[in-house]
C-alpha cells in the first residue's frame, strides 16, 4: 500500500506557482472515472482563479487561510444538466426531490475526493473548505448557479508551501464494525477518544477555550447547537428555492 495515504496532510499555505490548466484538466478527466449514480455524473466543478472572485468566495468561507490558494474548486451537486437533457428528449424528469439531491451530493463528494487524491499524487496540496454548505446561497449567487445545482464541497488547490500540519485520527476499532453495528459501552467510547484527547494540539484547544474537555470544545465552541440549527434552516430554505425540496 502506498505510504502516501498514511502520511497525507491537508495544506493551507501555498506558493505563488500557478496550477496550469492542462494539469488541472488531466486531473479532472481522471477523477471523472470515479463511480457515479447510474452513470449520470450528477456534478459540476466551478474553477475559480480570478483574485476578485476568490476574494468574494473567501468571505463566504470565513476567510480561512486556504482560500489564498491559486485555484478554488467548488464541486456542486447538479441535476440541472441531466434534467434539461431529459426534458429536451420528452422524458419525464422527476429529480426535483430530496432523494435526487442525496444522489447528486454523493456523486459530487466522490468526485471531490478523487480530485484530492489524484492532485496530491501529482505533488499538489489540497484542503477541503468545510464551510461550503454554511453559506450555500451566497456561494451560489457568486457562481451564478441555476436551479437544481447546489455547492456541496470546496477544495483549495495549489503547490504546497511547506508540508502541512499533521492531524490525529481515531483508531480503526472506533469506526469499523463487523457484520452489524457494535454498540460500545460508555467506557469503550471514552477509551476510543482517548488518543484524540491526548493529542497536543487538542490539549491546547481545551486550554485556550477555557473548557473542561475536548468534547466541550467541539460541541459548545466549534459547532454549537444554535449555529448548527441556524445553518441547517438556511440550507433547508436554500434547497427549497433551488428546487430540491417542495
Amino acid at each position: 500500500m502506498d505510504k502516501y495515504f498514511i502520511n497525507r496532510r491537508s495544506v493551507r499555505n501555498f506558493t505563488d506557482r500557478p496550477v496550469e490548466s492542462s494539469l488541472l484538466n488531466e486531473i479532472l478527466t481522471a477523477a471523472a472515472k470515479a463511480p457515479t449514480c447510474g452513470n449520470m455524473q450528477l456534478y459540476s466543478v466551478i474553477v475559480t482563479r480570478s483574485p476578485q472572485r476568490k476574494a468574494e468566495l473567501a468571505k463566504q468561507h470565513f476567510s480561512q487561510p486556504a482560500t489564498n490558494a491559486p485555484v478554488i474548486l467548488t464541486i456542486c451537486a447538479d441535476f440541472n444538466r441531466f434534467t434539461r437533457w431529459c426534458q429536451l428528449n420528452n422524458a419525464d424528469a422527476g429529480f426535483d426531490n430530496l432523494e435526487s439531491f442525496i444522489s447528486a451530493t454523493a456523486d459530487a463528494i466522490i468526485l471531490a475526493q478523487q480530485i484530492t487524491t489524484i492532485a496530491e499524487q501529482e505533488g499538489l496540496g489540497t484542503c477541503y473548505l468545510g464551510t461550503v454548505t454554511y453559506n450555500a446561497p451566497e456561494i451560489a449567487g457568486i457562481l451564478n448557479l441555476p436551479e437544481l445545482v447546489v455547492p456541496v464541497a470546496c477544495l483549495a488547490l495549489g503547490w504546497p508551501d511547506g508540508p502541512g500540519i499533521e492531524t490525529e485520527r481515531l483508531p480503526l476499532e472506533a469506526f469499523v464494525h463487523e457484520e452489524t453495528y457494535r454498540n460500545d459501552s460508555d467506557q469503550e467510547i471514552i477509551s476510543l477518544f482517548k488518543s484524540k484527547e491526548q493529542y497536543p494540539a487538542n490539549i491546547q484547544f481545551v486550554k485556550e477555550n477555557n473548557k473542561d474537555n475536548l468534547a466541550q470544545v467541539f460541541a459548545e465552541i466549534r459547532y454549537p447547537r444554535a449555529m448548527n440549527e441556524a445553518f441547517s434552516q438556511k440550507l433547508k430554505d436554500y434547497l427549497q428555492s433551488a428546487g430540491f425540496l417542495k
